[in-house]
């Protein structure tokens, strides 16, 4: 069977671009690896009438709701390649299995790469943060911590400390330039040069970060702008531009949500930056109905 469209992932993004097209009365194929990035979450915040939902809820309501579309085909999957054909495109997935499809939506996600500091990957989505946006309201005037990470760690700093009291952890790096410790001073946030050796404490209790000369220094939330990576290389095998975001590879888009590859739509944290599953939605949307409307003008 050749469908009207595949959308590869099956987060935010997907479902909801995917919903615009079953909306539109067309085939649409959604491959999904089961992996979303925020499944380390226990709950989802700033999501129009879904604030404090946990994450795997959110996406098992959306996907019954589309399920109920004929036009809809789920298959719990990985998509390992990808290339254009006459008439479209061919998704090969893991089993050997090939669909193709006359449009696709690229939405697989993003990983974030984690520092090797043990007790940190544990605590990932709990007390160990990346969005003050998404997780910050819920530590309001509680001991924050910035791990620096990159150059722009100070202006995270700066901005975590509208939430509470915060200290940078240069964690060894290079300490910012003096007109930036002045304003993170002015700020009031602290800057702590020692390395971070280990996160340690109950699951759920305030952190204890152990430095490099032994102190140690107590937590309840520690924020990292940490670098991501793409969960997929189809839109490189498709040729698809991509672009050096602030923190990882970006697919580039236009309004459209279209790739470079005519016929190829990117839509969620993979061709955006900044995140939030607000946007993913958004973004799915707007690729969804772009799509159809190709399939219909085209």
């Amino acid at each position: 069977m050749q469908y009207d469209a595949i959308v590869v992932g099956g987060s935010f993004a997907g479902l909801s671009a995917a919903t615009y097209i079953a909306r539109g009365r067309r085939a649409v194929a959604v491959i999904d690896a089961g992996a979303p990035r925020n499944r380390f979450a226990a709950h989802s915040h700033g999501f129009l009438a879904q604030d404090g939902s946990e994450p795997r809820a959110i996406l098992s309501a959306a996907r019954a709701q589309l399920g109920a579309y004929a036009e809809v085909s789920f298959l719990d999957a990985t998509a390992i390649d990808a290339r254009a054909v006459e008439g479209g495109f061919a998704v090969v997935l893991a089993d050997g299995e090939t669909l193709e499809a006359r449009k696709l939506v690229l939405a697989f996600g993003l990983s974030d790469v984690l520092p090797e500091i043990p007790g940190l990957r544990e605590r990932w989505g709990r007390s160990v943060l990346h969005c003050p946006y998404c997780h910050g309201y819920e530590f309001s005037g509680q001991r924050l911590g910035v791990l620096h990470t990159a150059p722009h760690s100070a202006h995270q700093a700066m901005l975590i400390a509208e939430w509470g009291p915060t200290t940078l952890f240069l964690n060894s790096k290079e300490s910012p330039d003096e007109a930036t410790r002045e304003e993170l001073l002015r700020r009031g946030v602290s800057i702590e040069p020692a390395p971070v050796l280990a996160l340690e404490g109950d699951d759920g209790a305030p952190v204890r970060l152990t430095l490099g000369d032994g102190r140690h220094q107590a937590l309840d939330a520690l924020y990292i702008a940490a670098p991501t990576r793409l969960n997929s290389a189809l839109a490189e095998k498709l040729g698809c531009a991509i672009d050096d975001g602030p923190l990882g590879p970006i697919i580039r888009t236009d309004a459209d949500k279209m790739t470079t590859v005519p016929g190829v739509y990117a839509a969620g944290d993979i061709a955006r930056a900044p995140h939030s599953a607000t946007w993913a939605a958004s973004d799915g949307i707007t690729a969804g109905v772009a799509l159809h409307r190709s399939l219909v003008f085209g």
